[in-house]
This record gives structure tokens, sequence and C-alpha cells, in this order.
């Protein structure tokens, strides 16, 4: 596997699971309005804006964490709206983010982000050799 891949695959290992949570609605209510798990809204945006992509300037992590232009754009996209959840989250809870007017359009986008990702991650998967799959023929 080559250098490039192995980012890509570091930084997809975090940014898709992420991506299908904020799609799972029923998900969020069971893991982050509970306190003793760990992931929570403040995950989302950390592993969203700041350590495996920039969901404000998303073009820069084209062939790092994002694959494709259409995964640039709908990443644009969702940054858009978990910015406008936040500012509907005064002070900054799960709850709150939850609950805010613009949720739903968040997790309708994080929706066809997460449907884009998953296909772009099997077409790689399936285009891999046999030999990279640690099978031979």
């Amino acid at each position: 596997m080559s250098e490039d891949a192995r980012l890509m695959a570091n930084h997809r290992v975090h940014v898709v699971p992420v991506v299908l949570a904020l799609a799972n609605p029923p998900w969020q209510q069971d893991v982050w309005l509970d306190p003793s798990v760990f992931e929570n809204v403040g995950h989302v945006f950390h592993t969203l804006f700041d350590d495996f992509c920039d969901a404000d300037e998303p073009e820069r992590y084209l062939g790092v964490s994002l694959r494709t232009e259409e995964e640039v754009a709908l990443m644009r996209e969702l940054g858009i709206t978990l910015n406008a959840a936040a500012a509907e989250a005064p002070n900054d809870t799960d709850a709150e983010y939850l609950w805010a007017p613009s949720w739903p359009k968040v997790v309708a986008v994080a929706g066809r982000l997460a449907q884009v990702m998953v296909a772009n991650d099997l077409k790689e998967l399936a285009a891999l050799p046999d030999t990279d799959l640690g099978t031979s023929t």
C-alpha cells in the first residue's frame, strides 16, 4: 500500500464514522446524550474541522480524507450546516445541537455525504488487486 493510500485510510477511518453518526439521529440520542460515552458533538467538530478534515475549507483535503470533488462539495455544505447549528446552541451542549432548528438539515446533508463516501470506499476496495486483500489467486 502506498503512503498516500495509508494517509487516506488513516483519515477516512475517523471521518466516515463521524459522518455516519451525523446521519443517524437515534444513535445520536443514545450516544451523545449519555455522559458515560466518550463520543459527543465536540468529537464530531474536532474530527471534521480540526483533526482529519476542515469542513470550512475541505478542498485542502481532496486526496487526503476526501476522494472526490463531490465529497468536497458535500463536506463544505455539511460544514455550513454544522456552523449554523453551533450558532443555535449558545451553551454548546449536545442536547442543544440535537434540538437546534437547523439540525435536520445537518442530518440530511450528512446522510448524502455518508452515502457518497461509503460508495466511493467500496469502489476503491473493489478495485484493489487480490494480493492487496491478503489473498492470492
